[in-house]
């Protein structure tokens, strides 16, 4: 369950953001689909909502009602204490009406479920020293879209396949699909440390793109000996 992401699209219909995030947050709309996609099935459910409960008595009975959804539907750990009473109201009624799509139970998995993208510390070094750290201080602040074209300065001088494959995935978060899937395909196709790494992330790009069969063939060619496989058949598994 990402509940971030969907307190955030709360909070953007209900104009909370800061300026500079609110910013953000439409870059991101115009930048990314899956992002986009959520976020409007979640304005349609929140505009249903707003419809069906705006009388305040009914509205108040649904929330009565709510702790008895959550026991029904959600494992009894989720985090449920301080969030709004309309996120509650919101949340709870998606995973009614919806199948548990925002929560996860649904048949396929999300990218979002297996981003988690290693911090990078480059350790060749060379004249383009400033502009490189520049790229990694960038990556690591997850603002991809400064440390791409940072990537693609040192990449003209220097084309090692660890800053070649950080470039990748900072393509892929950016949803820059087939520039990603270039540099991971060549990297899959050499000899580095990389290789494998870059098998994985052809096969997160499938993922986040929803082209489940081609995401399970890609990972079904990882070799076993890979250090995150655990991931792997975790993957695979949710995609059977």
């Amino acid at each position: 369950m990402n509940e971030e992401r969907y307190i955030l699209f709360d909070e953007y219909l209900q104009d909370e953001l800061t300026p500079g995030a609110k910013t953000d947050f439409e870059n991101q709309l115009t930048q990314d689909p899956e992002f986009a996609s959520q976020f409007e099935t979640f304005k349609n459910v929140h505009t249903q909502l707003n419809t069906k409960f705006g009388i305040e008595q009914e509205r108040q009975a649904f929330k009565e009602n709510l702790t008895q959804i959550s026991k029904q539907h959600f494992d009894k750990d989720t985090k449920v204490i301080g969030l709004k009473p309309w996120y509650l109201a919101v949340a709870a009624s998606v995973a009614v009406l919806f199948g548990l799509f925002f929560f996860n139970y649904n048949q396929n998995p999300s990218f979002a479920d297996y981003n988690n993208p290693e911090h990078a510390s480059f350790t060749e070094r060379s004249t383009a020293d400033e502009t490189l750290k520049q790229a990694e201080t960038a990556y690591n602040k997850k603002r991809y879209n400064t440390a791409i074209p940072l990537f693609e300065t040192i990449l003209q001088k220097q084309k090692t396949a660890e800053i070649q494959f950080f470039y990748g995935v900072s393509l892929l978060e950016e949803s820059h699909y087939k520039k990603a899937e270039d540099v991971f395909n060549a990297l899959k196709n050499g000899t580095s440390v990389y290789k494998e790494k870059a098998l994985w992330y052809l096969a997160l790009s499938k993922l986040k793109q929803k082209d489940y069969e081609e995401c399970k063939k890609i990972l079904e060619s990882i070799s076993e000996d890979y250090e995150d496989y655990d991931q792997v058949e975790e993957l695979l598994h949710q995609l059977d």
